[in-house]
């Protein structure tokens, strides 16, 4: 039978990417982890528009309540019991948090965690796949980008790290958010990985399938391939014990934070990482403290608690960011859901981050305040945080590329929510 090089790498559970001649993995991985002080992006993207509202509740704004009379999240200290359980939780005397996400808290009240509210794309489709496209492109509303933000970002450093493992997605897929110039991988199990450590299994599987081959191209190619393997082969994640007592959910989100918790922690010179958890689209029963989006909460929760303290003091070196297409409706509809909006929030967690702080100019809920008549109005672009975190955190400069026809870099327009 004969075995094609995408065959073969569709078989090992690793997808490579790149439009450039990847150099070698283990040599540039290696060379890479001589120290610990690499700074890390984390992006989290949340499929199928969250509900920012109830995630981040304006318990303050009078006009909540009324717009949502099954779904709406308790004022503090309203809640069933003791009068604070199912409630949400107190920021800052206007917003709270969802109650499924008491084990954050902790972070916001240390500085490690910030919300920006009213926040997202200035495109108005309320498609999901258009307006994820666009987010990922960095493009609003322009179908015609091919490659991703993040990927563009990472071709602007002046001195590129040398390991070709500083861009990972936790996917079976390559998002659009990675793919570019800028070689990347997908890696959707780490523990797939164990396999090919068997030297007879390589070489019947691999180095014979390669080695022979006239084309200097293909045989550097699988090469490279096999030392990556070899690479991330060699972390073990079936013995990996998180950090600090830590425990992940056993979700696909929870694993995906674990995977990336040890590549930061094994020190293979990566620097992107991306995420995602689906899910979030509830037009029918989405429910408030319990409920669809509940659980799903009650996931995110413990799953950035244990990220955290896994890293432990390596969290000084790591920005991690969460954003979704677009927000949900202001009012509540007719099957105890919402539908497709526009304004939403976003999670910025880490070291670096000015955390403690719900940032972004609230637009209010008044009818005459919303975006259509219907939705939480944008007031802050949503490349304005990615374009903070790139520059002060990842000491990228230049967006013209990166966020064309946008101007994110102008000192005035940042929100000051990153340190230098």
């Amino acid at each position: 039978m004969t075995i094609t090089r995408r065959v073969f790498l569709k078989n090992t559970g690793i997808a490579i990417f790149g439009m450039t001649a990847m150099p070698m993995f283990l040599r540039n991985a290696m060379a890479a982890s001589t120290g610990t002080g690499k700074r890390v992006m984390v992006v989290l993207f949340q499929r199928g528009a969250v509900d920012g509202l109830n995630v981040v509740v304006p318990y303050a704004e009078r006009n909540y309540y009324s717009m949502r009379p099954t779904i709406a999240i308790p004022r503090p200290g309203q809640g069933g019991g003791d009068g604070a359980r199912g409630a949400a939780i107190d920021l800052d005397g206007f917003f709270g948090l969802h109650p499924n996400l008491a084990p954050i808290e902790p972070l916001y009240r240390q500085g490690l965690l910030a919300v920006v509210h009213a926040t997202g794309s200035p495109d108005p489709s309320r498609s999901h796949f258009d307006a994820q496209d666009y987010m990922e492109a960095g493009t609003p509303g322009v179908k015609s980008t091919v490659d991703g933000w993040l990927n563009r970002a990472l071709q602007q450093e002046r001195e590129p790290r040398p390991s070709t493992l500083r861009a990972i997605a936790a996917s079976p897929n390559l998002p659009l958010t990675l793919r570019g110039q800028a070689p990347a991988i997908a890696v959707p199990d780490l523990r797939q990985f164990k396999f090919f450590g068997s030297p007879r299994l390589v070489e019947t599987n691999f180095e014979a399938m390669y080695a022979n081959t006239v084309d200097k191209v293909m045989r550097g190619v699988g090469q490279e391939t096999f030392e990556a393997v070899n690479t991330l082969g060699k972390l073990d994640p079936q013995k990996y014990q998180p950090a600090n007592g830590a425990v992940y959910p056993s979700s696909h989100f929870g694993h995906g934070l674990r995977e990336i918790a040890q590549l930061i922690k094994a020190d293979v010179g990566m620097e992107a990482a991306f995420l995602d958890s689906g899910g979030w689209d509830h037009h029918v029963n989405e429910g408030a403290v319990q409920g669809r989006m509940g659980n799903l909460l009650t996931d995110l929760g413990h799953g950035l608690s244990a990220f955290a303290s896994d890293l432990g003091p390596r969290i000084e070196n790591v920005v991690f960011v969460s954003m979704s297409e677009f927000g949900r409706t202001a009012h509540e509809n007719g099957n105890r859901g919402t539908d497709h909006g526009h304004g939403n929030y976003m999670f910025v967690m880490g070291g670096a981050v000015k955390g403690g702080k719900v940032y972004g100019r609230w637009p209010g809920l008044a009818p005459e305040q919303l975006n259509q008549d219907r939705d939480l109005k944008v007031t802050t672009d949503y490349r304005t945080v990615l374009g903070e975190i790139l520059r002060s955190h990842m000491g990228i400069a230049d967006f013209s590329t990166v966020f064309p026809d946008f101007i994110a870099d102008r000192p005035s327009n940042f929100l000051n929510l990153i340190r230098s």
